[in-house]
């Protein structure tokens, strides 16, 4: 995407962030990594007057890794600083999971993590009318005592909800010490630590996220207390086995978040386009049910392990103190559901 184009989109981001004149906003980046949505951010904020910054972090080394949580913020403690005394943050590194970002939330800094492909944060942008509809989704399931999740091939699973927040993502940020992520579009919770019981049987088409690949064939997990507790099937249940064992964190097998997505231009092929991204638009297609595997602390949770998996599936149902939320994979609660498409 050329420069000028890339502004533009940025420009929608920001005034739609509450972005105006006075306001401190800091984009952060690492190494060469996303330069130019650094030099977009930068120029959509002075137009809207915004007073702007770029910190620049250190190229992680080449033999370095990525760990879920693990940030370069981390041993820089007067960035953190800086970053907390920001109006908002533009965090092109993904910060999630981290204590930094906590931190910085905590301080009443709001953040937006915008790491995906350009062409797909065009595609994607955020609307008002699409944040409305995700928080009639957040308002239902903030009130839940249970959710319910079934599917055909063999899914079972009750959530006791309660003890977390109710957490949305609609693709943008004007509250003081809110997160969002660029593009977006669901809402979740967690199940109380030794609340998820059942049976979730991923299926073929079914997507792997971290591993930003497409279940070719059924994985069964069994979930007690909140635990998983057994894990079978073909290759991609040992595909899985494999990478959660390599954590050595018992915490791994924990159950994370759980809701439902609403985006309806969000496609569920989207992999096979934009196989450079994190797989947001996966996790925001219409009608998707995902759950999530490991870390809860995002929630407020003890959870902080490194291990982590979301897995949107389709043709779920999903059901809250037994009233139908998504039924075969399409939503069907009138408020939820996009108007004239």
């Amino acid at each position: 995407m050329d420069l000028n184009s890339l502004i533009e989109i940025c420009l929608h981001q920001l005034t739609l962030s509450g972005v105006h004149e006075g306001e401190k906003v800091v984009v952060l980046s690492q190494g060469s990594e996303r330069m130019d949505y650094a030099d977009a951010f930068m120029a959509a904020g002075q137009r809207l007057g915004a007073r702007m910054y770029h910190m620049r972090l250190p190229e992680v080394p080449p033999a370095g890794s990525w760990n879920v949580g693990e940030t370069g913020l981390a041993a820089n403690p007067s960035a953190v600083e800086a970053l907390k005394d920001a109006d908002m943050l533009v965090d092109l590194i993904f910060l999630l999971f981290s204590d930094e970002q906590m931190a910085i939330q905590a301080a009443g800094t709001r953040v937006l993590t915008a790491v995906e492909p350009a062409p797909l944060l065009a595609r994607l942008l955020p609307t008002k009318e699409l944040r409305e509809r995700v928080e009639v989704g957040a308002e239902i399931l903030s009130k839940a005592k249970t959710m319910r999740i079934t599917s055909p091939h063999g899914t079972d699973v009750t959530y006791r909800l309660g003890v977390y927040p109710t957490m949305s993502e609609y693709g943008y940020t004007d509250e003081p010490g809110r997160w969002d992520h660029w593009p977006a579009a669901f809402v979740f919770s967690g199940g109380a630590d030794d609340g998820v019981d059942g049976q979730i049987v991923v299926a073929p088409g079914d997507v792997l996220l971290p591993f930003n690949s497409y279940a070719r064939d059924p994985i069964t997990y069994t979930i007690e207390k909140g635990t998983i507790t057994d894990i079978r099937g073909g290759l991609d249940a040992e595909l899985v086995k494999s990478y959660m064992e390599s954590f050595k964190d018992p915490k791994g097998y924990g159950m994370s978040h759980v809701g439902w997505g609403l985006d309806h231009r969000a496609q569920w092929h989207g992999l096979t386009q934009f196989p450079g991204g994190m797989g947001m638009e996966l996790r925001s297609f219409y009608g998707n049910v995902m759950f999530s595997t490991g870390p809860n602390n995002e929630l407020g949770g003890p959870n902080d392990t490194a291990c982590h998996l979301d897995i949107p599936m389709r043709n779920c149902s999903l059901f809250l103190d037994d009233e139908a939320i998504v039924i075969d994979g399409d939503v069907v609660v009138k408020e939820m559901q996009p108007v004239g498409v």
